[in-house]
């Protein structure tokens, strides 16, 4: 029987923006794992970033994909705003709203497809409900909706009274999505409800009571859909993808001496703030390693990209303790690499999945979205972390001060090593999750015995 062609065919449709697209294209490569064809389908702009920015992946799991690039209207691609009071990327709506042009071409490639295959299962981004909305007219189609975000995030927006579930007050929703995006959630949120399953990227052994939430909440409007918990879904050998000189700088430094900051590819800081915490990360006298971009446009490849300024002299006077890299990171290496002893981050879903992984502590500097909530997760209640800056603080200054105590708090307490300990404990436990007989992926191989079965059952 050829594969992909006769049985099943797997269509991975991810949401353009890079923890979105990152996460699809690490389930692809599981999947195509278990000998199954998988198409990975978008814009050209946004499946080009997903392929260069394949951090860990091996190159020959890439390759066993077949992308497809799909026309979408020209979009506004402004530059990010670093001096705005709500961080939100508001430059990437454009390339979100430009997506919902799909809805008509991925439905023709869905009902082409439906030819070949016996099955064909559609894997989408929740973000992007509304442009496979069509599935449920064709006969041998199914979709799945992927969860990018914690399941701790999740039951606390569908929870009305959420004082029942949660140790303590949520952080608000001011400040986390600005009006502009709203109407944008609201189309895929409709939408969602025609799924025919959900797939969470976690774990139960960090997050059962709030998937347990989520499947009483499914009890309640009888809907009863099938959900897959097959987190993390990080591949267990990485491949580097030749960006060596951050981990040949790591390979000289003490085990778990370093300090690894980065808020992810969403956030600008003001130049003023870039200022305070280099100060910071330099009177705390401890090893770092900062990486400094700016956050992404919806197009990453459309013009010139902010370098933000660091202090006078700042890179001189901290040479063989710290370094600042410009460029794309490895982050999975970075973070699995045995100096690496702590993480500040803006507590993006990607981030914290990783890091809880590689068993490394959090300093949380949450910026937007569900990044607040995640902050509360791994800070009140998986405590593997500090926080830097509360959300109620979000529109002040961090000063310097306060980031050379949290991270010397972090990197050289008792404190510290006690909330290291915890990290590294869990990490280990999440780890075997995934492993052959893990309660991970057992998750997966339902699903993918799910997606594969006769046509009888």
């Amino acid at each position: 029987m050829e594969k992909g062609h006769d049985h099943v065919a797997v269509i991975m449709v991810p949401f353009p923006a890079q923890g979105h697209l990152n996460q699809l294209l690490q389930l692809s490569c599981l999947i195509t794992s278990y000998d199954i064809s998988v198409h990975y389908i978008g814009s050209a702009i946004h499946n080009r970033q997903a392929k260069l920015r394949a951090h860990g992946l091996n190159p020959h799991d890439i390759a066993k994909i077949d992308f497809h690039d799909f026309p979408t209207p020209s979009f506004a691609s402004p530059p990010p705003n670093p001096n705005s009071r709500d961080k939100f990327p508001i430059q990437l709506l454009p390339s979100y709203e430009a997506t919902l042009s799909l809805r008509q071409p991925v439905t023709t490639y869905l009902r082409a497809m439906s030819a070949k295959a016996n099955r064909v299962i559609v894997i989408h981004d929740s973000m992007m409900s509304y442009v496979v909305q069509d599935v449920s007219l064709i006969p041998n189609a199914e979709s799945y909706a992927f969860n990018s975000i914690s399941a701790f995030c999740l039951a606390s927006f569908s929870c009305e009274n959420t004082s029942k579930y949660f140790p303590k007050e949520l952080p608000s929703f001011e400040g986390c999505t600005p009006d502009e995006i709203k109407d944008f959630v609201a189309l895929q949120m409709e939408q969602l409800k025609c799924r025919g399953g959900d797939i969470y990227n976690t774990c139960r052994l960090i997050e059962a009571p709030y998937l347990d939430i989520l499947a009483r909440e499914e009890e309640v409007n009888s809907t009863n859909r099938k959900s897959w918990v097959i987190g993390p879904i990080l591949p267990t050998k990485f491949s580097s993808n030749g960006q060596l000189n951050c981990l040949e700088w790591l390979d000289k430094q003490e085990a778990k001496s370093v300090i690894y900051i980065t808020f992810g590819t969403t956030t600008s800081l003001s130049d003023e703030q870039i200022e305070q915490l280099a100060l910071g990360l330099e009177q705390s006298k401890q090893n770092f390693l900062w990486v400094l971009r700016d956050a992404d446009k919806g197009n990453v490849f459309d013009g010139e990209v902010r370098r933000a300024k660091l202090p006078e002299g700042f890179e001189d006077r901290v040479k063989g303790v710290g370094i600042v890299v410009r460029d794309w990171a490895p982050q999975l290496e970075i973070l699995a690499h045995p100096s690496t002893g702590g993480f500040m981050s803006h507590c993006g879903w990607n981030s914290c999945i990783e890091s809880i992984t590689m068993g490394v502590p959090i300093a949380a500097w949450p910026m937007h979205s569900d990044q607040p909530r995640n902050t509360m997760l791994v800070t009140d209640i998986l405590k593997i972390g500090l926080v830097v800056r509360e959300w109620t603080q979000r529109e002040e200054l961090v000063k310097a001060s306060t980031i050379e105590n949290v991270v010397k708090r972090l990197m050289a307490s008792e404190e510290g090593n006690e909330i290291r300990k915890r990290a590294e404990e869990l990490g280990a436990t999440i780890q075997q999750a995934t492993e052959e007989g893990g309660v991970s992926r057992l998750e997966l191989d339902s699903f993918i015995a799910h997606i594969t079965r006769d046509n009888d059952k």
